[in-house]
């Protein structure tokens, strides 16, 4: 350790973008232990549209950048990004290497070995590639990387049992690798109803069903809209929220077109508190995800859901009682949806239920007291010490 005794973390994403793996970067760099812990974060993007989220000049947000590092395959940039974090571990030399997402996951570890610094790697995945994204041989190659990259990895960590599962059954790592550590986040201030939806262009009295998320495939919001014109045949009135943006932005637009009066397309907005104060029910589409944030975030707001049940939804989304699961029909989405719309008094119960449930399992303060335990269960291990079974900090394996 440094003569100051703290134990030195360097976490690693591929870019600071609105989304769950964002949010968790920042709920922890605003809270860790400044006394326990010297945190840098490492990160190769942050955009006028991307960063608005983080305050940088807040001292407790150290952001170093990477040249070169992306989500897209670039071997040039990869390059440039594997020697410039190999050179920033040589001169930090970090206890701990803590990496998110895939890409930034693949040239953290393999910058931690090259680097010869002896520190512990650390690996989330806030979800998994291995359902929506990828078929055949691109799904193969995905697999036997991550797989190479678990063997040099100490501990795997993952945002639901659910991902955990669906990893280890792919052969992603060893169940005593695992720790599931659930996210945290802290809901702003909600506006009253009748300001949000004022502020939204809404009808005060009209029924509303919100979409938060990113356009983008594996969102799937064609399945969105196809569910929202089932309602509308028998909830006319119903108005349909689409809180932002992405590469289907524009399909988007045009598949509603028809239906402009129904439909609001706000793009990204900072104040979702606002959107989720306006909603009687949240509905997410997706084909995969690991433990959606918006759905623990309309929990805290009191809205109940209608989901489909892939990933770790269904650990947070207690169905039946602060939400509805379906299958991957729009029209049973539909049927959900509608049912929550035309009986306000167990929207209410579940809506209830649900703030109760998310304000206890997804705080982040003890996303932030699970994370310190790992860093102290690592950052004092010797590199070649094999990795433990035990408990960390109250979190299941």
């Amino acid at each position: 350790m440094k003569p100051d005794g703290r134990i030195r973390v360097m976490e690693i994403i591929a870019r600071l973008n609105v989304g769950g793996p964002a949010t968790q970067v920042t709920g922890l760099l605003q809270r860790l232990n400044p006394q326990e812990f010297d945190h840098r974060l490492y990160t190769g993007h942050v955009g006028a549209d991307e960063g608005d989220h983080l305050d940088l000049k807040d001292p407790a947000i150290r952001v170093h950048p990477v040249p070169g590092l992306g989500r897209s395959i670039r071997p040039s940039d990869d390059v440039r990004a594997l020697a410039r974090l190999v050179g920033a571990m040589r001169e930090f030399r970090p206890h701990v290497v803590h990496t998110r997402t895939a890409k930034a996951g693949a040239l953290g570890r393999v910058a931690a070995r090259l680097s010869g610094v002896g520190a512990a790697r650390m690996h989330v995945f806030h979800g998994h590639l291995l359902n929506g994204y990828f078929s055949g041989p691109k799904r193969s190659l995905y697999v036997r990387s991550e797989r190479l990259l678990a063997s040099m990895t100490d501990r795997l960590v993952t945002v639901g049992t659910r991902v955990r599962d669906e990893l280890l059954d792919a052969g992603i790592g060893r169940p005593e690798q695992y720790a599931v550590v659930p996210p945290g986040v802290r809901l702003g201030p909600l506006p009253g109803r009748e300001a949000a939806r004022a502020a939204l262009g809404l009808p005060p009295g009209a029924p509303v069903v919100a979409y938060v998320g990113r356009l983008t495939q594996v969102k799937r919001p064609d399945r969105f809209t196809a569910a929202a014109r089932s309602v509308l045949r028998l909830v006319p009135e119903c108005r349909f929220v689409v809180c932002g943006g992405g590469e289907l932005r524009g399909q988007v637009e045009r598949s509603v077109a028809p239906l402009g009066h129904a439909f609001h397309l706000l793009g990204w907005r900072s104040d979702v508190e606002t959107v989720y104060a306006a909603a009687d029910v949240i509905l997410l589409t997706s084909d995969n995800e690991g433990t959606p944030l918006t759905l623990v975030e309309a929990g805290m707001a009191g809205v109940p859901a209608v989901s489909t049940r892939v990933g770790s939804v269904a650990e947070v989304v207690l169905d039946g009682r602060t939400g509805l699961l379906t299958s991957a029909d729009p029209v049973e989405m539909a049927e959900h949806t509608v049912r929550l719309l035309r009986d306000p008094a167990l929207a209410g119960r579940m809506g209830e239920e649900a703030r109760r449930w998310t304000s206890t399992a997804f705080a982040v303060e003890r996303l932030v007291a699970d994370t310190e335990a790992l860093y102290r269960s690592l950052g004092g291990e010797r590199r070649d010490r094999p990795v433990t079974s035990e408990t960390i900090g109250g979190v299941n394996k």
